[in-house]
C-alpha cells in the first residue's frame, strides 16, 4: 500500500503526519496560501539589502564576526561560504526516516514567513524529498545551539550539488542525483544560507525518532509483562482498577486498563485462583501499572514539547512586520533547551522499560520464583536455557543506565564564548536510537522467556490477547526444547518490538497513547 499525500500546512504539523513521514515516504506538497506569505518574507529581505542598513546575517558576518560588514555584491559568496565552512559533521550518517522528518520540518518553518527565504528554496527541498534524494548527514557535530548548524548545513550541500546524498540506500555524488531527478542546484540569496542552518530541526528530528520508538517499546513492554504475569502464575489484582483511581495518575490509570484487558479470560489464572499459597508477587509483576504508567505520562509530555517544536520557527533572525515596515529582531529560537529536556525524559522511560523488563526475565529463569524449570528448559545443566540470554538483557539495561545520564546538564562555550550556553539537545536525541535498540533486545529475550513458560503450562492457556502473540512468536520461534544457537532467536523476537508487532493485533487498547 502506498504512503498517503501529505500537504504540509506551517505550523499545524500533527504528530501522526509526523508518524508517518518516519514510517515511510510519500508524496509531499505545501499548501498554496503558505506561498504569498514565503514571498512577502523573502520581498523584505530584498527591501533591505538595497537599502542597505546593517543587518544580521543579511549583509554582516556572523556570531562573534556580527559586526563585519559585507558588501552587495559578496552576499552570495557569503551564504555560499557559510554552508561550506560550518559542514563539518563526522560519524555516521542519520537515516532516511531521520532526514525525511528534518526536511518535512526545515520546510515547514521556512514556510511560515519569518525567514525571508525565496519559495524557490522551499520548493527545491520539496523536490529533493520527493525524489527520495536524501541528504548525507553525519550525525555527530552539533551542541544543540545556533541551531545544528552542522548537521544542517550537510543538509543545505545537498542543495547547492555538493558532497554526497543518499537515494534508494545508495550514495552518491549530490550534483549526480540531482541532475538525474531535473533538479537545478540553487544559488543562496542574502540570509537563506543562515535561515537553512539555523534552527532545531536535526535534534527535534532525532528526539521524534526516540519518541516513535519509546511508544513500541511501552506497548510491547506492556505485552511481554502481560505474557510474564501468567507465566509466572501472577495475580491479577493488583490491577484493580480502584488501586489506581486513588492515586490518580493519569497513565497508571490507563496502563492498568490495558493489562486488565490483555489478560482477561485467561486459563492459566483461572487455575490458581483457589490455593495459591504466594501472597503478592514481586515489584517486577505487581507494579507494572506504577511504573510503565509514569512512563506513559513523561512519553506523552515529551510528545506535546516535541509536537511544538516540530511546528516551531527556529532560526535567527527573524522577520515580523512593524505596521508597513519590516523588522529584523535577534533572539535564540535556535536554543534547543526544550529538546534537550524531552529527550532526557525519554531516555528515562526507554532506560526503565527496560530496566523492570529485566527484572522479570531475573524472574521467569528463578525456579524458586517462578515455579517453572531453572533456566526455562528441560532437562537443566546438561542445558543452560536462557542462562546466557538473561546475561545480555542484565548488560544492555545496564548500558542504559549509563546512557540516561541527562544530555541537558553538559554545556561547552563555542564560538570564542559569543554562544557560551548550548543545550547538547543533538546528542540528547541522538543516543535514543541506542537505548531503544537495547531495551528492544530486553523485551525481546522477555517475550521469548514468557512464551517459553506459557508453555510449560499446556494445555492451559493465556488470553485471548496474548494467545496471539504467543501464536505470532512461534511461527518466527520454535519452542526451546534443548541448547541451540539462540542469537536468531532473540534477534527475531527483537524484530517484532522494533517493528511494533506485539500490540498489532490489540493496537485499539494503546490508541490513548497516541496524542
Amino acid at each position: 500500500m502506498k504512503p498517503n499525500a501529505l500537504t504540509l500546512k506551517p505550523g499545524a504539523m500533527t504528530l501522526t503526519e509526523l508518524r508517518a513521514v518516519w514510517s515511510a515516504a510519500g508524496p509531499l506538497a505545501l499548501a498554496a496560501e503558505a506561498y504569498p506569505i514565503i514571498e512577502a518574507s523573502a520581498a523584505a529581505v530584498r527591501a533591505i539589502v538595497a537599502k542597505g542598513d546593517a543587518a544580521y546575517g543579511i549583509n554582516t558576518g556572523f556570531g562573534l564576526l556580527a559586526k563585519t560588514r559585507i558588501p552587495d555584491d559578496k552576499l552570495e559568496q557569503l551564504q555560499r561560504n557559510l554552508i561550506l565552512s560550518h559542514s563539518v559533521g563526522t560519524g555516521d550518517l542519520l537515516s532516511d526516516s531521520v532526514c525525511r522528518l528534518i526536511l518535512l520540518m526545515k520546510i515547514g518553518s521556512l514556510a511560515r514567513g519569518y525567514s525571508g527565504v525565496r519559495p524557490l528554496i522551499i520548493d527545491t527541498l520539496i523536490a529533493l524529498y520527493n525524489a527520495g534524494i536524501m541528504p548525507a548527514i553525519p550525525a555527530k557535530g552539533s551542541v544543540g545551539a545556533s541551531g545544528d548548524l552542522a548537521p544542517l548545513s550537510h543538509m543545505t550541500l545537498a542543495m547547492l550539488g555538493v558532497g554526497d546524498v543518499r537515494v534508494n540506500g545508495e550514495i552518491m555524488p549530490a550534483a549526480d542525483a540531482l541532475k538525474a531527478a531535473n533538479i537545478a542546484p540553487v544559488v543562496l540569496a542574502a540570509k537563506e544560507g543562515l535561515a537553512l542552518i539555523n534552527g532545531t530541526q536535526v535534534s527535534t528530528a532525532l528526539a521524534l525518532h526516540g519518541l516513535f520508538m519509546a511508544e513500541r517499546l511501552l506497548e510491547a513492554g506492556m505485552v511481554s509483562g502481560a505474557l510474564s504475569l501468567d507465566a509466572a502464575k501472577g495475580s491479577d489484582s493488583p490491577f484493580d482498577a480502584r488501586v489506581h483511581e486513588v492515586r490518580g495518575q493519569p497513565g497508571q490509570i490507563a496502563a492498568a486498563s490495558i493489562y486488565r484487558q490483555l489478560v482477561s479470560n485467561s486459563a492459566i489464572r483461572a487455575s490458581h485462583l483457589v490455593g495459591d499459597e504466594r501472597v503478592q508477587d514481586p515489584y517486577c509483576l505487581r507494579c507494572q501499572p506504577q511504573v510503565m504508567g509514569a512512563c506513559w505520562d513523561i512519553i506523552g509530555n515529551a510528545a506535546r514539547t516535541l509536537l511544538i517544536e516540530a511546528n516551531a520557527v527556529t532560526d535567527n533572525p527573524l522577520l515580523f512586520k512593524d505596521g508597513e515596515l519590516s523588522v529584523v529582531v535577534s533572539g535564540g529560537n535556535f536554543h534547543a533547551e526544550p529538546v534537550a529536556f524531552a529527550a532526557d525524559t525519554l531516555a528515562l522511560a526507554i532506560a526503565e522499560i527496560g530496566a523492570i523488563s529485566e527484572r522479570r526475565i531475573a524472574l521467569l529463569i528463578d525456579a524458586t520464583l517462578s515455579g517453572l524449570p531453572p533456566f526455562l528448559v528441560r532437562d537443566p545443566g546438561v542445558n543452560s536455557g536462557f542462562m546466557i540470554a538473561h546475561v545480555t538483557a542484565a548488560a544492555l539495561a545496564s548500558e542504559n543506565k549509563s546512557l540516561a545520564h541527562p544530555g541537558s546538564v553538559d554545556s561547552i562555550p563555542t564560538s570564542a564564548n559569543q554562544e557560551d550556553h548550548v543545550s547538547m539537545a543533538t546528542y540528547a536525541a541522538r543516543r535514543l536510537d541506542d537505548m531503544a535498540h537495547n531495551t528492544a533486545v530486553i523485551i525481546g529475550i522477555e517475550l521469548l522467556a514468557a512464551a517459553q513458560g506459557i508453555d510449560f503450562h499446556r494445555p492451559l492457556k493465556t488470553s485471548p490477547h496474548l494467545e496471539h502473540v504467543h501464536a505470532q512468536l512461534r511461527q518466527k520461534v520454535p519452542f526451546f526444547d534443548a541448547d541451540r544457537f539462540f542469537a536468531p532467536d532473540i534477534e527475531a523476537a527483537k524484530g517484532m518490538v522494533m517493528r511494533g508487532e506485539l500490540s498489532a493485533s490489540c493496537q485499539s487498547l494503546f490508541t490513548p497513547l497516541h496524542p
